[in-house]
C-alpha cells in the first residue's frame, strides 16, 4: 500500500497515477508542457500547412479574402486529419505522435489541374473532387498497400521526394519575383532584394539558434521580412481588417464538387505518393518513440491519413498526409506523447475556425514568401537526396531509376510544352512531374529489380518488407532506411 502515495506523489508527477504504467507514447502531460509542446508542433509545421492553399489559390486567382478563407480551411482540416491519428478511432489511426497537415506532393499536379481548366472558377470542384475519390480509394487500398511497401524501396521514395521539392521551387522563385507577373516592376531588385534579406535572416537563425527558434526559423523570417517589407509599401493588411473574428469553413464554398477522370487519375497517383510517404514516417517515428510500427499500425495509419483526405474537401481542404517536420521535432525533444501533438491539432481547428487568425499569413508580400520557399521547398528536395543516398546507389540498375525518373519528372520544369500535342486530359497527368516521375520510379523498379532477379544478383538492391532481417552486407543499409 505505501508504493501507491510514492507514484502519486512523484515530483515529476502531473499526468494521472494510471500513466505511469503506460508507454510514454500514451502518457498525458501537465497542461502548461502539453500546451506549450502541442504550440511548438504548430510552429514547426504552420508554414507547410499555408504553403499550398497559397500556392493552388493564387494559381486559381483568388482574391485575398477568398485566399484567406482556403488557408483557414486548410488549418482547420489539418486539425481535424491530426485528431484521427493521434486519437484513432476504430481501426483507423496510427495513434502515434504524428502531424498531418496538406500534402506537398499534391501542389504540381493540381496546378497542373488548374492550367487545363478553362473556367478558373471550375478549378477548385474538380480538384476536390478528385481528392475525395483518391482519399475513397486509399482507404480502401490501405490494408492491401501496407503489405506492398517492398515495391517502394528508398531509389523510388527518395525520387518521388527529390521531385516534389523540385517541382515546387520555380514557385518560390515566381514569388520573389513579386505578385504580379503583368506588373512593370515584377521581378525588380526592390522584390528580390526582400527574398534575399529574408532567405538570410532564415538561414542565420538555423545556423545561430537553438531550440524552439531554431525549429521556427522560417515562421520568424516571415514575421522579420514582412517588417522590413512596410516601408516598401508592399505589404497590405486589407485580409486582416476584412476577416471576421469567428468563422467556419463552410462545406462546399467554391462550389459542389465535379468529377474529371483525368484529375482523379492525377491525384490518385498523388494518393500513392502520400501513401508511400507516410509509410516510411510511421516506420522511422515508431523507432524513435520506441513503438515499432508493425503492419497492423500502418495500416490504421493510412486510413487515417486517406479518410481524412476524403473529408478535407468536404470543407475546402485538401489532400493531407504526415510531417516529417514533426517527426524530427519528437526525436529532438524527446517528447513522445501522442497527445501533446493532438492538443497541437486542437490548436490547428482553433485557428482554422478564426478567419482572423488564418489572414496573418495572406499579409506576408509575396517576395518575402519567395525568400522562405527557397529554404522550405529545398529542404523537401533535400530530404529526397538524404533517403537516396540510403539507396544504393552503388548499384547501376538503381543509377539508372533515379537517373530516367528524374528526367522524366524535371520535363513539366524544364519544358513546360512538352506534351503540347497531347489531349488536355492526357496534360493533366503529364503536367505533372510528380506523377509522371513516380510512375516511371516504380515501373522501372519493378523491371530492374524484380522481374527475372536472381537470388544471388550482387547487382541488384532488393527492396524489404517493413521489418524484414536482412542477413550479409545488406543489413547496415537496412538499419538506416528505418
Amino acid at each position: 500500500m505505501a508504493a501507491k502515495p510514492q507514484v502519486r506523489n512523484a515530483p515529476d508527477a502531473g499526468s494521472a497515477p494510471e500513466d505511469r504504467e503506460k508507454h510514454p507514447v500514451d502518457e498525458t502531460l501537465p497542461p502548461i508542457k502539453m500546451l506549450t509542446s502541442g504550440l511548438q508542433h504548430v510552429a514547426a509545421m504552420y508554414a507547410g500547412v499555408v504553403a499550398p492553399p497559397l500556392i493552388v489559390g493564387a494559381a486559381v486567382g483568388l482574391s485575398g479574402t477568398e485566399l484567406t478563407f482556403l488557408t483557414g480551411a486548410s488549418l482547420f482540416t489539418a486539425g481535424l486529419a491530426t485528431f484521427l491519428q493521434t486519437l484513432g478511432v476504430w481501426k483507423i489511426g496510427a495513434r502515434l505522435p504524428f502531424v498531418n497537415g496538406v500534402t506537398f506532393a499534391g501542389v504540381a499536379p493540381m496546378l497542373a489541374i488548374v492550367d487545363t481548366t478553362e473556367n478558373k472558377a471550375d478549378a477548385l470542384p474538380v480538384i476536390f473532387g478528385a481528392i475525395i475519390v483518391a482519399g475513397l480509394l486509399g482507404f480502401l487500398a490501405a490494408p492491401w498497400f501496407s503489405r506492398l511497401v517492398r515495391f517502394f524501396p528508398p531509389v523510388v521514395t527518395g525520387t518521388v521526394i527529390t521531385l516534389i521539392g523540385v517541382s515546387l521551387l520555380p514557385v518560390a522563385f515566381g514569388w520573389a519575383q513579386g505578385p504580379n507577373p503583368k506588373a512593370e516592376d515584377y521581378g525588380s531588385t526592390t522584390f528580390l532584394s526582400l527574398a534575399g534579406i529574408t532567405l538570410v535572416v532564415v538561414l542565420l537563425l538555423r545556423r545561430f539558434t537553438r531550440g524552439f527558434l531554431k525549429q521556427v526559423a522560417v515562421l520568424v523570417g516571415l514575421v522579420i521580412g514582412t517588417l522590413i517589407a512596410i516601408p516598401f509599401g508592399v505589404t497590405d493588411f486589407t485580409p486582416v481588417t476584412e476577416a471576421d473574428i469567428v468563422g467556419f469553413p463552410s462545406p462546399f464554398h467554391f462550389g459542389a464538387p465535379q468529377f474529371a477522370l483525368a484529375a482523379i487519375i492525377s491525384m490518385c497517383v498523388v494518393m500513392l505518393v502520400s501513401m508511400t510517404e507516410s509509410t516510411a514516417d510511421m516506420l522511422a517515428l515508431g523507432e524513435i518513440v520506441d513503438r515499432p510500427a508493425d503492419e497492423k499500425t500502418i495500416a490504421a495509419g493510412l486510413r487515417a491519413d486517406t479518410l481524412g483526405s476524403a473529408i478535407s474537401p468536404l470543407f475546402n481542404g485538401f489532400m493531407c498526409s504526415a510531417f516529417a517536420q514533426n517527426i524530427g521535432l519528437v526525436a529532438m525533444t524527446r517528447i513522445r506523447s501522442r497527445f501533446v501533438v493532438a492538443c497541437g491539432g486542437g490548436f490547428l481547428v482553433l485557428m482554422g475556425l478564426s478567419p482572423v487568425a488564418a489572414s496573418l499569413i495572406s499579409v506576408v508580400p509575396r517576395p518575402v514568401l519567395g525568400g522562405a520557399g527557397v529554404v522550405l521547398f529545398g529542404s523537401v528536395a533535400a530530404s529526397g537526396i538524404q533517403t537516396l543516398v540510403k539507396a544504393g546507389l552503388e548499384k547501376d540498375n538503381n543509377v539508372l531509376i533515379v537517373a530516367v525518373s528524374l528526367a522524366v519528372g524535371i520535363i513539366p520544369i524544364t519544358k513546360p510544352d512538352f506534351y503540347h500535342a497531347f489531349p488536355e486530359t492526357a496534360q493533366i497527368i503529364l503536367d505533372s512531374g510528380i506523377s509522371t516521375g513516380c510512375v516511371a520510379a516504380v515501373l522501372l523498379n519493378v523491371v530492374f529489380n524484380h522481374l527475372g532477379r536472381r537470388q544471388d544478383d550482387d547487382d541488384v538492391t532488393a527492396p524489404m518488407e517493413p521489418g524484414e532481417e536482412i542477413s550479409g552486407h545488406h543489413s547496415a543499409k537496412a538499419a538506416h532506411v528505418h
